[in-house]
């Protein structure tokens, strides 16, 4: 068996000794940085508070990303009273309250001490079709890409010089909103422009393009394949003059009918 040495009384004292000068330690400096934390906060809490550190106005507030509305129309729809402490800012609620004075999709909020100042940046919803009233009573608007519809005052007020987007949709928002996303897609990345699309008839899809009216049936998984019929028509046959083209109709893509405006007669098409 291995033998343990005997400790002396002694060396048992100095352990002891040590063990508590290490106790003190470790107490200290606890309390010292307890000290230094609690010390940083108030003097955080008073340099934000003195006078210096106060937005006194609007011009020290930058706005960012804004592309219809000005930065000093967006100055007035903050919630801010000036002067205001830079620690009494609340960004969500000058988020919220651009989001719901203007067609603003999100704001974010950012602090500055030297030189105290805010930034706002600003999301806007960008408007990409104008829409019409109709036997479906939809209230005149805007929409945005994800089919949002705003209000076409929300803009004009805002921006006196603000210009209506050319795309006009007529019909019952409740009707094309659950396709709206997947239509408009399909309408930009075509060749063939879209002045006006019509959803008042639900099992009848009716554009204005730049090579007539079109009748698309009721829309569906299909509608590009008939978006790439319709462009294929600027290539027919010599005998039919794309720019007579009065209507056609493609609810049969594989048999288009044209409406010609000479003849007023339906031509009938194989597959262009």
């Amino acid at each position: 068996m291995t033998s343990i040495a005997p400790v002396s009384r002694t060396e048992l004292s100095q352990r002891r000794q040590k063990l508590r000068r290490q106790r003190r330690t470790r107490f200290f400096q606890a309390s010292w940085r307890n000290v230094a934390i609690a010390g940083f906060a108030v003097g955080a809490l008073w340099v934000a508070t003195l006078p210096a550190w106060v937005i006194r106005k609007p011009e020290q507030v930058t706005i960012k990303g804004n592309r219809f509305i000005s930065e000093q129309t967006i100055r007035t729809l903050l919630p801010i009273a000036y002067p205001q402490s830079l620690l009494k800012v609340q960004p969500q609620s000058i988020s919220d309250a651009l989001k719901a004075k203007a067609p603003i999709a999100n704001a974010t909020v950012d602090r500055q001490l030297f030189p105290p100042s805010l930034t706002v940046r600003v999301q806007e919803r960008i408007p990409i079709a104008q829409t019409a009233s109709s036997s479906k009573a939809s209230q005149p608007g805007l929409l945005d890409e994800t089919g949002a519809w705003m209000p076409q005052d929300s803009y004009t007020t805002l921006n006196p010089n603000f210009k209506l987007p050319t795309l006009r949709i007529i019909g019952n928002p409740e009707q094309y909103r659950p396709n709206w996303a997947t239509f408009y897609r399909s309408i930009r990345q075509s060749p063939v422009k879209t002045l006006e699309a019509n959803w008042e008839d639900p099992t009848n899809l009716i554009l204005k393009t730049e090579l007539g009216t079109v009748q698309f049936g009721v829309y569906g998984s299909n509608f590009p394949a008939q978006l790439k019929v319709l462009d294929e028509m600027r290539r027919l046959p010599s005998r039919v003059n794309a720019g007579q083209i009065l209507s056609i109709d493609l609810r049969n893509p594989n048999s288009p009918l044209l409406q010609m405006n000479a003849t007023k007669t339906p031509v009938k098409l194989g597959t262009p």
